[in-house]
């Protein structure tokens, strides 16, 4: 389940999707998490990022479960993880 290897990865996370796609452009970012319930001019601007830069993208079912996932008291669109530095 990606909410639990979230939960787990807690100190590599990169939250929001201007932090997210800030990442995968400058080749931070390892995967990206994508809520599916996300407005969808949200989903598209990290989904083309991610595209190009050939990101691994996981879409999840709720920005709710994504914030609490992450463990942070709002929900949350879009995660990345950090890459290995």
């Amino acid at each position: 389940m990606p909410y639990e290897k979230l939960t787990q990865l807690k100190s590599k996370l990169i939250i929001g999707t201007k932090q997210t796609v800030k990442a995968i452009n400058q080749g931070k970012a390892s995967e990206v998490y994508i809520a599916e319930d996300a407005e969808a001019h949200i989903k598209a601007k990290v989904m083309e990022a991610a595209n190009e830069k050939q990101t691994p993208i996981t879409f999840v079912d709720s920005k709710k479960k994504l914030g609490e996932a992450c463990q942070i008291d709002v929900d949350a669109s879009t995660v990345a993880i950090k890459t290995k530095e």
